[in-house]
């Protein structure tokens, strides 16, 4: 198997069955970050991952990291955070601030650099793209943005400036997708976090068939405008705790 370098004259993908084994998903290079080429990557399970200033890498791991809203999982102390409701969570209120703070990873390195941000707003303006908001008092400290593929949610990244905020709002985020039909989230590869809220690995083929059934299911319009989210509902604590 090659990499396959995009067209500048074509939006067309490779198969996602023609990615990389070694490293895991990769599938193409070069391209931009179009909004219809974004729309047409994200529509065959591709998502866009690289380093500032180098070529554009595109990805379709196997197996796919997900969430089913349905399995996600809360421990005892996150219930126990919950109870105290901490903080003010929002849909939509401000992409641009979210996508910016998840770029701040001065540790680490990020791949969201200036041309992502630009290319994600874009997709955020047509109405695409979505964020959540995690707000203590007038300070955002936390969220998450993605891209909206029917009944799927595509999550790309998240940021907490606090302690749980970014579960919060995943969290929160599970609870009104699936009040509105959702029915899976894309969390691309696991990682130790998303593992303990209730993520788990499929192979890609099954994701590919998700992706293509829950693509052409429309949530209502109600689901993506700005608005407040109620907090995670937990169930009270037992008289023997």
């Amino acid at each position: 198997m090659r990499i396959v370098k995009l067209s500048s004259h074509s939006l067309a993908f490779p198969s996602p069955e023609a990615a990389l084994r070694d490293p895991n998903g990769l599938l193409a290079i070069g391209g931009d970050l179009s909004a219809p080429r974004l729309l047409a990557a994200y529509q065959r399970g591709i998502f866009p991952w690289y380093s500032p200033g180098e070529a554009i890498l595109w990805w379709s791991p196997d197996p796919r990291a997900v969430l089913f809203p349905a399995e996600r999982h809360l421990s005892r102390s996150f219930k126990r955070f919950l109870r105290g409701n901490p903080f003010r969570i929002t849909l939509n209120h401000n992409f641009s601030a979210v996508i910016a703070a998840c770029a701040e990873r001065p540790l680490e390195g990020t791949w969201i650099g200036p041309e992502v941000q630009h290319a994600y707003i874009q997709l955020h303006q047509l109405g695409h793209a979505h964020s959540v908001e995690v707000w203590q008092g007038e300070q955002l400290v936390g969220g998450m943005y993605g891209v909206a593929q029917g009944a799927l949610f595509c999550g790309e990244s998240m940021f907490s400036r606090t302690d749980n905020a970014s579960k919060c709002a995943l969290m929160a985020f599970c609870q009104h997708f699936s009040a509105f039909g959702g029915e899976l989230i894309d969390c691309q590869v696991l990682n130790a976090h998303t593992s303990r809220l209730g993520a788990r690995e499929i192979p890609r083929r099954q994701f590919l068939q998700q992706l293509s059934y829950l693509q052409r299911r429309t949530l209502a319009s109600e689901c993506w405008v700005p608005q407040a989210l109620p907090p995670q509902q937990v169930e009270p604590p037992s008289p023997t705790n």
